[in-house]
């Protein structure tokens, strides 16, 4: 089966209404363009908040389905594709996750994504706002294959990754917001970014599956000081790990990207990692850590 993602990579402003208007236009152009499965970038609907811990800041979020859900069902439905979108929930008072929504090619919200590993780095504040989740890693099929959907911060454990294609996932999507602090930026950016795009290539490899990262662009400094400069460089990993598309660093993009899904079977054939795994071996992986 063939298919083509389209990823929508660019900045955000500080008016959630003009971000969410913005990202459902490059929706509907990817759509017109070709792609079959779209996958927003991660928390579209702002700038990155989480650089401060500020309570104003859960004013952002909104119920699911709500709002946003409902747009990009309409968009879905009206153009026949599969749409990923990462929104800031509010599932209940003092209870907020950073949740990914599936939404199938008719329109069916399929079902939901809560980010699991939940990071606390200087200007990455997460704990501050996000639970963390408590659905699982979990594979959805849908009109144009079976997908899987993890969250920026997920993208550095090998867990989530492995435990999602066991599902049956071809592709793995994981909406992103990751950048330099400019401070840091000449002594470590090369090896960070570096580091992001291995990770990801790593999983596709182990897998056998495609990989689909989606990153934001510009410089973001809501509340003062050098802020954050996101890296863009949204990718695509083959069934082997290379490289097949790649964003600018710093230009709005709708990346897409044709992928033939009969390449995973042929992978994990020839590539049999998952018939040779020792799943009566790792029950330490349940552990904190081993002594």
């Amino acid at each position: 089966m063939k298919v083509t993602l389209g990823l929508l990579q660019h900045a955000c402003s500080g008016r959630p209404a003009a971000n969410l208007k913005k990202t459902l236009a490059l929706a509907e152009r990817a759509a017109r363009r070709g792609a079959q499965i779209i996958c927003t970038q991660e928390l579209f609907r702002s700038q990155y908040f989480c650089q401060s811990e500020d309570h104003r800041n859960f004013a952002l979020a909104e119920e699911i389905p709500g709002p946003s859900t409902r747009a990009f069902q309409r968009l879905a439905q009206r153009h026949g594709v599969v749409i990923v979108a990462s929104l800031f929930e509010k599932r209940a008072a003092g209870l907020y996750h950073n949740t990914a929504v599936i939404i199938d090619a008719d329109g069916k919200l399929l079902g939901i994504y809560r980010k699991m590993h939940i990071p606390d780095d200087p200007l990455y504040y997460e704990k501050f706002y996000f639970t963390p989740g408590d659905t699982g890693f979990r594979a959805w099929t849908t009109k144009f294959g079976r997908i899987g959907v993890l969250i920026c911060w997920d993208q550095w454990y090998p867990e989530g990754a492995r435990l999602t294609a066991l599902q049956g996932a071809e592709i793995l999507f994981y909406p992103t917001a990751i950048g330099w602090h400019p401070g840091e930026k000449a002594t470590y950016g090369a090896d960070q970014h570096g580091a992001w795009q291995i990770s990801h290539q790593g999983h596709a490899v182990a897998n056998g599956c495609y990989v689909a990262a989606v990153n934001r662009i510009g410089l973001e400094r809501p509340v003062g000081g050098d802020g954050i400069e996101f890296w863009g460089q949204s990718f695509v990993a083959g069934t082997s790990g290379q490289i097949l598309a790649k964003a600018s660093a710093d230009r709005e993009e709708i990346l897409l990207v044709p992928l033939d899904l009969g390449k995973v079977d042929v992978t994990r054939t020839h590539w049999p990692f998952l018939r040779d795994r020792r799943i009566d071996a790792y029950g330490d992986l349940t552990r904190r850590f081993v002594d």
